[in-house]
């Protein structure tokens, strides 16, 4: 499981990995940079912008800074849709991805990580609705393919959360510990779940993503040429490959000199399938 270089373009904040099933590529953000990236070509905008889910074959759904956007790959047009937090001038968005049932799940944080100033949303068929708070880094969502089960972190405490979801995705009971990590002192960060109900976990400062089976215990680890792990994301013809994205941010400058591809977005064949991104109902 050796990782390359899948993008050479460092990012300030690289987050937000999408493979969209449709057209067969990679999209993912710099949110620092304010841009959706994907090979040969990037897009900016005006606002941080940190996570997306399809629509259809030319469309994204965006969450941005201050709200939720239709975004048009063709042309470059964006449609407000609703607004996030957009009063709100000290925080911003960050992890997000589409559920089983539909919906689209947003985290927010404050913009320098204040505590207690985020929380994680569902926008479902028009509605948006808070699901959790308060929440400080709001990271690790991502669903089992089975449909009724959900996970989500609040990087700062170390655990990955796990919740029950009805028929149409609400999460219904109250959340429980998934992944404590706290003894060994890892940061969980963006998290995907693949075929096989295995959560993949990138592990903010470790240099990797690591694979956690249904029990909760440790099965494997990606190794990645940066310490910033930020977002992994399966993709690639036949599902089996890892993409991850990485972070300039936090890292000094000898450790930039020592590890010159940080930031960048890299790729490893790994012995997993991933489930196919779930279409966003508008």
């Amino acid at each position: 499981m050796t990782a390359e270089v899948f993008d050479d373009r460092a990012c300030q904040l690289g987050e937000g990995p999408l493979w969209h099933p449709e057209r067969g590529q990679l999209f993912w953000f710099d949110i620092m940079g304010r841009k959706l990236m994907t090979p040969g070509q990037e897009w900016a905008f005006p606002h941080h912008v940190s996570a997306a889910g399809w629509v259809d074959r030319d469309t994204l759904l965006i969450a941005s800074k201050v709200g939720l956007h239709r975004f048009d790959l063709t042309s470059g047009a964006t449609e407000d849709l609703l607004p996030l937090e957009a009063e709100d001038t000290r925080t911003r968005s960050n992890d997000g991805r589409a559920d089983p049932q539909g919906g689209f799940w947003i985290g927010t944080m404050g913009k320098n990580a204040e505590p207690d100033l985020g929380a994680i949303y569902r926008y479902y068929r028009g509605e948006l609705r808070q699901l959790f708070a308060p929440i400080t880094i709001s990271n690790s969502i991502c669903f089992a393919p089975d449909g009724p089960t959900a996970y989500f972190s609040d990087t700062v405490t170390g655990k990955v959360m796990r919740t029950h979801l009805d028929d149409k995705g609400w999460p219904r009971g109250a959340p429980e510990v998934h992944l404590d990590l706290r003894s060994e002192g890892l940061n969980p960060d963006g998290a995907v779940v693949d075929a096989r109900g295995n959560l993949w976990l990138a592990e903010w400062g470790a240099f990797r993503v690591s694979c956690y089976g249904p029990d909760g215990d440790r099965r494997a680890s990606v190794a990645f040429p940066a310490a910033h792990t930020s977002c992994p994301a399966f993709g690639g013809e036949d599902m089996t490959t890892l993409f991850c994205t990485s972070a300039l941010q936090g890292v000094s400058l000898a450790d930039r000199a020592a590890h010159p591809m940080s930031g960048m977005t890299f790729a490893a064949k790994v012995d997993a399938k991933g489930q196919l991104e779930h279409r966003v109902i508008l």
